[in-house]
């Protein structure tokens, strides 16, 4: 219950200080701020698929006995997101389909035609 205590005298000094500098400076610090320029738009990043035909990325994959995220990654020799964005794109077009999985967690098969 006892209320604010009583600060040293560096820090009233301090305080003092502080308090005389922004009335002098009130003018300019308005102006900086009206100067701010927008917030900067955020890049998009690229994904860089491997450089390979289709019919190559389903025969690499083929041998798997269960397509998942991380066993196309190790196969086609790249990171997990790219062989998400890879998989995706083979299962658009039909080579491949979502066999099972839950939550995020796919496992996909190559279509029986090829």
């Amino acid at each position: 219950m006892g209320g604010t205590k009583k600060k040293p005298l560096a820090a009233m000094e301090k305080n003092q200080d502080g308090q005389d500098q922004p009335q002098a400076e009130e003018g300019k610090g308005k102006k900086g701020k009206e100067q701010k320029s927008a917030p900067q738009q955020r890049k998009q990043l690229a994904v860089v698929l491997p450089k390979s035909t289709d019919e190559a990325l389903v025969k690499t994959l083929a041998p798997l006995k269960a397509i998942t995220t991380y066993g196309a990654s190790r196969a086609l020799g790249v990171n997990a997101s790219v062989a998400v964005t890879v998989l995706r794109q083979l299962e658009g077009k039909g080579l491949l389909y979502r066999s099972g999985g839950f939550s995020g967690h796919s496992v996909w098969a190559v279509t029986k035609a090829n």
